[in-house]
């Protein structure tokens, strides 16, 4: 492919981004989790805990996705909220990758802790969000998801983007909860938050289709690689740069781009 100038870019990218951004795609994504329920509260829970692991092969994380969803009996809220000790020992067992049910029960732990300091997700990120993006947001959001006693295994599946790292499945859970529904895949939930401020979910398909197409000169797929990306999308729509995280995907997933 020749290269291409600033203008062909976004017209490129535009073109690509508004073909994957369809229902359709709903049917082999995790996305599809959260869309089971139509509580704002549920959809957040459900996409928290599936973005959380949504690393590996996608058809075992859909699985265990909605193996997740039957532990917390269909009302992820309700069973954050309102669960004993006991109904944790249903977890026994659950694995996915590193991921088990020593991690899962912390992380229902912790939504519990988060759901009643705060309300709801929406009002964390909102409260240390800065101006321009959500990585010293996302760095809060970890410290106080792991201000309860914990084993420090379980630390490795939030990532800190101010220690470097992309955080791949929170930027896409927080692309998930911020960018309107107009294509029918995201949810335009937290209406207080904008899309502006979004982060491109930076995985090695994203990665290498940026590089091929001139977006990014980094190697690494980290928190540097993410800031660069990010300032180049922004260039190509101030207003919603994360809608071309459906191009690089889908460019790099289904194109072999």
């Amino acid at each position: 492919m020749k290269k291409l100038n600033k203008e062909e870019l976004k017209g490129f990218l535009d073109e690509k981004a508004l073909f994957y951004e369809q229902p359709k795609f709903i049917e082999t994504d995790p996305v599809q989790i959260p869309h089971l329920y139509t509580k704002k509260e549920d959809i957040e829970i459900s996409g928290f805990l599936t973005a959380t692991i949504s690393w590996g092969n996608r058809k075992s994380i859909l699985k265990n996705a909605h193996r997740l969803m039957l532990l917390l009996d269909n009302s992820p809220h309700d069973f954050i909220i309102h669960h004993t000790k006991d109904d944790l020992l249903s977890f026994d067992g659950f694995v996915h990758r590193t991921f088990n049910s020593t991690d899962l029960t912390y992380f229902i732990t912790a939504l519990h802790h988060i759901y009643i300091k705060y309300g709801d997700m929406e009002t964390f990120f909102k409260t240390f969000k800065k101006e321009n993006n959500f990585q010293s947001a996302i760095h809060h959001f970890k410290k106080e998801f792991f201000s309860l006693p914990h084993l420090s295994r379980t630390e490795k599946h939030v990532s800190d983007p101010l220690k470097n790292s992309a955080a791949k499945r929170i930027h896409m859970f927080l692309r998930w909860m911020i960018r309107d529904t107009k294509g029918g895949v995201d949810f335009g939930l937290w209406k207080s938050l904008s899309p502006s401020q979004l982060s491109c979910p930076l995985d090695v398909h994203s990665g290498n289709v940026a590089r091929k197409l001139g977006l990014l000169k980094r190697k690494q797929n980290d928190g540097k690689a993410l800031l660069e990306l990010d300032k180049r999308l922004r260039e190509l729509d101030p207003k919603d740069p994360v809608k071309y995280d459906y191009a690089l995907f889908g460019l790099g997933v289904f194109e072999k781009f």
